[in-house]
């Protein structure tokens, strides 16, 4: 962490050393060099510490408690709809890997290998999962007989790598990451549907409910959707500062084609085989990463309540001559009152810090509120309260100090939200023409089109917008579509447009 230099406090006997106010702040700011300010408010806001090897992070407990709280709600939520959690091995045998066709084609230059046993090669190369479905499947094959055996359906909490090259990104890009993997089977097809957008609606939450992030529910197209899969359903969301969208999570029908390869088939209640109908859905630490980039500012990180780790950071501003002791109990004393209500506090009583330090420091750890108590506030039995997001501050009544850091607390949580999606809205920009998509992605907007729904159309918009930003793509077709005119033509195709669809550049 910066600010390492130290002074001697002025005046007085005893003399503490109080570090200074200097090389907290951030060198870059998010509006003129993104890249560099992510890179730099992950790492002094100790989300992440950069690791040795290439793309791989070590995430230190303040991003591991996101995730944490996270994971308490989704794993409630799937156990309510009768997912099991198990834990399948982290490598898969070439012959399975290479069952499916498409599946592996889509994931073969990420696949890691491990070839060598201490000083001899394997005979055969293990790959490392980059997913799990071909891991899972063939023990689906011999669990699935009768219609009794199902639904099946499992979720692992696990790592996967996907050995990546280009521009690994905390977050999201990494060659190692979290994730939760759910892969279900069904008898109906009808059931598989209800699941996957039951799920999405489960992704929808944790974004815009948890990381106060608006986000888009949709379907991907044949190009974009998940290699093997029948269909891909997943929320997108959007960085207005880059212009890209950026997928946040996915939850896919695979249809019956893994079923098909792997021979998942069971007696239906007539004594008939039939073959299952399968999903799988996940999310990972990549959302952690959208929620810096949405909500981050020139101080730091700024961190929804509902996932921060701590939500409230109490100082000590004790003056010269100060009762210095009876601040600290009343800054202890505001600990315990909120702890016992529920809410995550905690007191900064280091003494070698000067409380302006402290302030920049939990600013850049993005704590939700901060609450200063010093002679004043402790005279008149009140707490300062001041807020990350906005730094409104207001004093509070210390008999009111719980239902008051409640409300504060919630409505910073929707302040956050509605702020985002005010700057995601205004970068929609709805065309009709070839000339005004390519004007509007070169002001990084966020496109609403209709297309005709055609892979060729598509592969065809990606390669006449390549260039050093990326080439341009679908996003999503939303479930939510606006009204389209009889006649209307595909921006890019000029046939009939089927389907307003979302593009842009993406992560």
């Amino acid at each position: 962490m910066a600010g390492g230099e130290k002074k001697k406090s002025g005046g007085g006997g005893k003399k503490k050393e109080v570090k200074k106010e200097t090389g907290l702040g951030l060198s870059f700011t998010k509006d003129e060099n993104f890249g560099e300010w992510y890179s730099e408010v992950v790492v002094n806001g100790e989300m992440i510490e950069y690791y040795d090897i290439s793309g791989c992070y070590i995430l230190r407990p303040w991003a591991m408690s996101i995730w944490e709280n996270m994971q308490t709600f989704f794993d409630a939520e799937i156990k309510k709809m009768k997912v099991k959690n198990c834990y399948f091995p982290l490598f898969v045998s070439p012959g399975v890997l290479q069952k499916e066709k498409d599946h592996i084609e889509g994931f073969a230059p990420e696949v890691a290998w491990v070839t060598k046993s201490g000083e001899s090669d394997l005979e055969v190369p293990i790959a490392i999962r980059p997913t799990s479905e071909t891991v899972m499947y063939p023990y689906y094959s011999k669990w699935i007989r009768g219609h009794r055996d199902l639904p099946l359906k499992l979720n692992q909490w696990c790592n996967v790598v996907r050995w990546e090259f280009s521009n690994p990104t905390p977050f999201i890009r990494s060659r190692e990451f979290l994730w939760q993997e759910g892969h279900t089977a069904f008898a109906t097809k009808e059931e598989a549907d209800t699941e996957v957008l039951q799920i999405l609606e489960l992704y929808r939450h944790i974004y815009e409910e948890f990381l106060a992030i608006p986000v888009t529910k949709g379907r991907k197209s044949e190009l974009e959707k998940f290699a093997g899969g029948l269909y891909t359903t997943s929320v997108e969301a959007f960085i207005p500062n880059t212009g890209r969208g950026i997928q946040g999570a996915t939850s896919h029908c695979l249809g019956q084609n893994f079923a098909k390869m792997f021979e998942i088939n069971f007696e239906n209640e007539k004594g008939e085989k039939s073959m299952v109908w399968q999903n799988s859905w996940a999310y990972s630490t990549r959302t952690i990463g959208v929620m810096v980039m949405v909500h981050g500012d020139n101080k730091g990180l700024v961190l929804p309540p509902k996932v921060s780790a701590l939500q409230v950071i109490v100082i000590p501003v004790p003056y010269k001559d100060a009762d210095t002791q009876g601040i600290f109990d009343a800054c202890a004393a505001t600990v315990v009152t909120l702890s016992d209500a529920g809410i995550r506090a905690e007191a900064d009583l280091r003494e070698n810090y000067s409380p302006g330090w402290k302030y920049s420091n939990w600013e850049m750890k993005g704590v939700p509120l901060r609450i200063e108590i010093g002679p004043r506030d402790l005279a008149n039995n009140q707490v300062r309260a001041v807020r990350r997001d906005n730094g409104e501050k207001t004093d509070i009544s210390r008999v009111f100090l719980v239902e008051q850091v409640k409300g504060m607390l919630d409505k910073i949580q929707q302040n956050l939200f509605d702020v985002a999606k005010q700057k995601r809205d205004a970068c929609i920009e709805v065309v009709k023409t070839w000339d005004e998509f390519v004007k509007a992605l070169g002001q990084k907007k966020l496109i609403l089109a209709p297309w005709c729904d055609e892979e060729e159309v598509e592969k065809d918009v990606k390669a006449r917008t390549r260039g050093e930003m990326g080439a341009a793509k679908s996003l999503c077709i939303p479930f939510e579509q606006p009204e389209l005119p009889d006649g209307t033509k595909c921006f890019a195709s000029g046939k009939p447009a089927k389907k307003w669809t979302y593009w842009g550049r993406s992560y």
